[in-house]
């Protein structure tokens, strides 16, 4: 015969307390001391207790579901669409953001559902499912400037929080990276190692990031008496890096040093200088940005400014559930400090 699914009951009896007691705590109402609450858990744990989803959203009033999105306005084609997806997977940087808002959001019992909108009816169909309650609010990464994505979300006052501050004004909660610091970091470090004709690898620049990036390069540059700086544009995928590196090396043979905007542009140029003969760092020192997998397994592994990820997301996911639970009713914007890693490239 088939065996009995464990209850509330089950799990009060075995913890010693009160069915209400139990319904508290799977519920998530905080006035519940916490050994009472440890001590509940341990009897779900001991029964193999699972709540009722569709009973407790009634409760809780929660779909204790946040939509993850990825947005931007970019190809609105199929194909076009597809390609983006394709992009977003093989980028390590989205698997950190992933990784960060996961590692929050599953203690909590809550779960992300990964929509993309590259298109007005994807747009819409984000709104439609926020508005429907099949979702609690929603975190968005943008990866264009003129995403209109944020402005719809907050003028439709839909719970959300933004990865990185966006390029224009919106009343809605985000987390950033201090990213011009970021670049002063990668000047003075080529500058400490005595590098002299430096160049740099910045990332598209109708983006936020990639403009504070390489203001903060150029700005300290700037003011240890060099005022030109050689700049050639990537897209913060590795062709792109092998392309602007080329690029360089055919307008500036002679460069020494080069600050590439994030790592997979950072390989991208290692590959050039390694397929020219030059050897790295003792012709040419190349810093990267992000501390992304890609900087320990690069050859030589790459010397990055850290862009502490994971620890971004899990903000932008609490900064979320707060908005969510009205704990938080202002948007509010956190910003993490860079921090330069070195290693052999640099």
């Amino acid at each position: 015969m088939r065996r009995r699914a464990p209850t509330l009951e089950d799990v009060a009896r075995e913890a010693g307390v009160s069915r209400a007691t139990v319904s508290r705590v799977v519920n998530g109402i905080r006035n519940v001391d916490p050994e009472i609450q440890d001590l509940v858990r341990r009897a779900i744990e001991r029964t193999g207790y699972a709540p009722n989803r569709a009973a407790r959203s009634l409760v809780t009033r929660r779909a204790e579901t946040v939509a993850l999105v990825v947005s931007g306005a970019g190809d609105t084609t199929d194909a076009g669409q597809n390609a983006f997806a394709a992009r977003v997977f093989a980028d390590p940087f989205f698997g950190r953001v992933v990784g960060g808002v996961v590692g929050y959001l599953r203690p909590r019992s809550l779960h992300p559902v990964l929509m993309f909108a590259e298109s007005d009816d994807a747009r819409d169909e984000v709104l439609t499912y926020l508005r429907q309650g099949r979702a609690d609010g929603a975190l968005v990464v943008s990866t264009h400037a003129e995403d209109p994505l944020p402005a719809l979300l907050a003028d439709a006052r839909l719970p959300a929080v933004l990865f990185a501050r966006p390029s224009r004004p919106v009343p809605l909660s985000y987390v950033d990276l201090a990213h011009r610091d970021g670049g002063r970091l990668a000047a003075e470090h080529l500058l400490g190692r005595g590098y002299r004709r430096l160049a740099t690898i910045c990332g598209p620049l109708d983006v936020p990031a990639s403009q504070e990036r390489l203001a903060g390069f150029r700005d300290t540059l700037a003011r240890h008496g060099h005022p030109y700086i050689p700049v050639a544009e990537g897209g913060f995928t590795l062709d792109s890096g092998v392309t602007a590196m080329s690029e360089l090396l055919e307008r500036h043979p002679g460069t020494d040093g080069v600050f590439a905007a994030n790592d997979l542009m950072a390989q991208g140029a290692c590959q050039v200088l390694r397929e020219r003969g030059r050897r790295i760092p003792e012709d040419v020192a190349v810093v990267g940005f992000d501390d992304s997998t890609v900087a320990v397994t690069s050859r030589p592994r790459l010397t990055t400014v850290r862009q502490p990820v994971e620890e971004m997301a899990a903000e932008m996911a609490r900064l979320l559930d707060e908005h969510i639970l009205g704990a938080r009713t202002e948007a509010t914007s956190v910003v993490f400090e860079p921090e330069l890693v070195v290693r052999e490239s640099a």
